[in-house]
């Protein structure tokens, strides 16, 4: 089917009132260009209905309006509209008439619009989307139209959306066996003979593989067509080598030539998919394979906003992302907690990151009021099947996860749903596995008191931080002895007796107890603490049947507001956050793609960096008791510039794979450490601050293995401004980075500083902000303040076109760049 980007020339407004007998156009719509988050357009208050979960924004009702014109015969063709993503309670209307609705607000859709047309003119194509039910979701979802939408056009022959499907059967370095299919459409009134060619091209577009079918279609008739191709010296896809190819299926009338074989004559549909070329497999002895090889998954949670830009979603945004991740030491994501967009499938494909893809943050218990639960029963199987296939020729997807947190998932009927869910999974891909995260403690359910009483019965006397009638006081504390108890034992075994992998959430304690008594269930960690890789990853390794571990998080995200902030008194973070409080905060990486120092703390983890990292504990807080949560190692700052801390005590962490680590300031030793394993990597110093350069040397068997450096920023205070390098060229999307440097660079990260932005030339601020998780400016504005010295500022561009972006600062400082 033709398929044209439909994202231009919609008009928007916010529809108050629901019950509108006047099907108008009201004077204040706005014209936007898709995709388009309403939410983050609105400001952030201590009252919002949402609370934390959005970060405090608020929901609303927004009407989208486009125009289409109709040719004579438009009627009689197969023209369809493809939703990518629309949050939440979607109904789509053709010149006043309901063509679809969708109420998840993560599920790709299509829907039909021929029969709505008229026969000639102006067609009005309405969007509703009602996101006014507060709350509805644990986190920020914005709100509206805010991934990309199609126009699909085709005649009456056609081949049926979704339906081109792309398997590799088997595969290595000589050889591969590809099998394509395609479902194809004969809607007229008459039968006809076709021929379906089908193809295989290289990067280079250089057709290496091909085939042709003859087939008799019914009229009104659907039937499928299949080739088994097959490709020499195949380049196989993974996350090492992310080798692409395109696959075509193109429908022709059928002709008789002269010799009387049967040739192409019109061509009549076509369709491309790009694809990768590998296989799959799995078991308890070797883990995960891709092509053979087994594969320790490297992983980041991440949620599905944009950072600044809210829920929009670009491409350009999501391989930035991606980019930046893998340069990092991830090789996998999993989406948390709903089917990933197909923009950042795309990214994985081309960059090389394996997706864990999520289904559902909820089945039929609620954990918001008006969540997705009340739709669960009447939409899951439809919902399912729209990720199922959205994924199916991506190699970059390899596992489905059938939902996050199920609390029913440890009772009978919970099981049996996850056997259906999973099945239905299995029908639909039967190359890919499944699995469920599962958080023991919330699946326990009524077994929750005997679980508290026996952990704790079990620890020493005069232990006063337990109190039997409250199991949120020892979750934290005794986590290890709770995931382990015979109560979630017996619940975990029928709740993974039909998934391929059993996702576990928070339970690493598990790892050597199932690796004995369930020898053959192959493990992943879906979620873990960030604190804890070094320990993760120890089991992690140790045992052949886990195969990866996932932080929450790999990336930073708004909503479920200050989980992650580091906090001194009670409501300035962790779980009792308040407004002003924006972000999580629990990411390696913050909302700018700036990488925080524990992101640098996994990468020497994992065993790739070798050099150390140094890390600064807030010296303005020192010796302060640190309020925070699970998911918060220390509240650090990878920076020596601490004016008016002068001579005043300072903790510095150095993160290293090392067996001894020395800490000097301008080449003189404050000390040499032992690292061992209790260590985990991370060895503290206590000093006292003093301007200057501060280096960590790690030494490996008396050799030195690395060094790294911090400078105090001295001197006058530039702003300086550079092009992020993580994005494509030719970019319409730009990322500008800007920070507060001295003359050598160093960036003053105590100093923050307001800036204003000026656009010169035929462009768009998208976005303007930090990393900073209680920034009360809006990210639309074009004003923001530095968080540690920095910002990001992202421009939609004309191609071609030449565009200044100024930048300045109320001392005068000022900086441009030509963009």
């Amino acid at each position: 089917m033709k398929k044209t980007k439909w994202n231009d020339n919609w008009l928007f407004w916010n529809s108050k009132n629901a019950f509108a007998l006047v099907w108008s156009i009201p004077e204040n719509a706005r014209k936007i260009t898709l995709p388009h988050d309403a939410m983050i357009e609105t400001e952030t208050h201590a009252d919002s209905l949402n609370g934390g979960n959005t970060g405090f924004y608020d929901g609303g009702s927004y009407t989208y309006v486009k125009f289409f014109e109709s040719k004579k015969g438009d009627r009689s063709r197969n023209i369809m509209l493809l939703f990518e993503g629309v949050y939440m309670n979607t109904f789509v209307y053709v010149n006043g008439q309901l063509a679809a609705n969708r109420p998840y607000g993560y599920s790709e859709f299509t829907v039909p619009i021929s029969q709505f047309l008229k026969e000639e003119g102006e067609n009005e194509i309405r969007v509703q989307v009602r996101n006014n039910a507060c709350q509805n979701s644990r986190w920020y979802t914005g709100s509206g139209i805010y991934r990309d939408v199609y126009l699909l056009e085709a005649d009456n022959t056609y081949i049926k959306e979704n339906s081109f499907l792309i398997t590799t059967e088997e595969c290595n370095e000589e050889e591969a066996t590809v099998h394509l299919k395609a479902s194809v459409r004969n809607a007229d009134i008459a039968p006809k003979d076709l021929v379906i060619s089908f193809g295989i091209l290289d990067r280079n577009g250089e057709l290496i593989a091909s085939d042709q079918k003859v087939i008799s279609a019914k009229a009104n008739s659907e039937m499928t067509v299949f080739s088994r191709l097959y490709v020499d010296k195949p380049s196989l896809w993974s996350d090492e080598n992310p080798a692409l190819y395109k696959a075509e299926v193109t429908v022709f009338e059928a002709e008789e030539e002269n010799d009387g074989q049967t040739g192409c004559g019109e061509s009549l549909d076509d369709e491309t998919e790009i694809f990768g070329i590998r296989k799959l497999r799995l078991d308890a002895k070797h883990g995960l394979r891709v092509n053979g090889k087994s594969v320790k998954l490297r992983g980041a949670c991440i949620h599905h906003d944009s950072g600044i830009l809210g829920a929009k979603t670009f491409y350009e945004a999501e391989y930035r992302r991606v980019a930046i991740l893998k340069k990092a030491g991830f090789n996998a994501i999993r989406m948390s907690h709903h089917p990933a967009a197909p923009a950042l499938v795309k990214a994985c494909d081309e960059l090389g990151m394996y997706i864990m893809d999520e289904a559902f943050d909820m089945w039929t218990r609620a954990k918001s009021d008006y969540d997705y639960n009340l739709y669960f029963m009447d939409w899951w199987e439809r919902d399912v099947e729209a990720m199922v296939m959205k994924d199916y020729n991506h190699p970059s997807v390899i596992l489905y996860s059938i939902g996050n947190e199920i609390p029913e998932i440890g009772t009978d009927e919970g099981a049996r749903l996850a056997a259906e869910i999973s099945g239905l999974c299995h029908k639909l891909d039967p190359n890919r596995y499944t699995l469920a995260s599962i958080n023991g403690v919330f699946a326990a359910g009524d077994a929750v008191p005997k679980i508290t009483a026996d952990v704790a019965a079990s620890v020493e006397d005069g232990d006063d931080s337990i109190n039997v009638n409250d199991f949120m006081t020892i979750m934290d504390k005794y986590m290890d002895k709770i995931v382990v108890h015979p109560e979630i034992t017996k619940r975990l075994d029928k709740a993974c007796a039909a998934t391929d992998i059993a996702g576990y959430n928070y339970m690493t304690a598990r790892y050597s107890l199932d690796a004995k008594k369930a020898p053959n269930r192959v493990i992943v960690g879906s979620e873990t603490y960030p604190p804890e890789i070094a320990v993760n990853w120890r089991e992690v390794t140790k045992y052949p049947q886990v195969i990866g571990d996932f932080t929450w998080t790999g990336w930073d995200y708004l909503g479920e507001a200050g989980v992650g902030i580091p906090a001194y008194k009670f409501g300035e973070g962790g779980f009792g956050a308040q407004f002003p409080a924006k972000l999580a905060y629990t990411g390696d990486i913050d909302i700018t793609g700036f990488r925080r120092p524990l992101s640098y703390y996994r990468e020497i983890v994992f065993g790739l960096r070798k050099a150390p990292y140094i890390a600064v504990q807030d010296p303005a807080h020192y010796g302060e008791k640190l309020i925070k949560t699970p998911w918060v190692m220390s509240d650090t700052v990878s920076g020596w510039t601490f004016s008016g801390y002068e001579n005043k005590p300072v903790v510095v962490e150095v993160y290293s794979s090392g067996d001894e680590v020395e800490l000097f300031l301008d080449e003189k030793s404050i000390g040499k450490k032992k690292v061992v394993e209790g260590d985990n990597c991370r060895t503290l110093f206590e000093t006292t601050y003093q301007p200057g350069t501060l280096k960590a040397v790690a030494y490996k068997d008396g050799e030195n293995i690395g060094e790294y450096e911090l400078t105090t920023a001295v001197g006058d205070m530039k702003l300086f401004a550079e092009v992020d390098g993580n994005i494509l060229e030719d970019s319409e999307i730009v990322y500008v980075n800007l920070s507060l440097q001295d003359s050598d660079g160093d960036v003053f990260i105590n100093s923050d500083q307001s800036i204003t932005l000026e656009l010169e030339g035929d462009a768009e601020l998208l976005g303007f902000g930090s990393g900073n998780p209680k920034e009360q400016e809006p990210y639309s504005s074009n004003t923001s303040n530095t968080w540690n010295g920095r910002a990001l500022a992202i421009v939609r561009k004309t191609p071609g076109k030449k565009v200044v972006l100024k930048a300045g600062i109320d001392s005068g400082i000022k900086t441009e760049i030509v963009l």
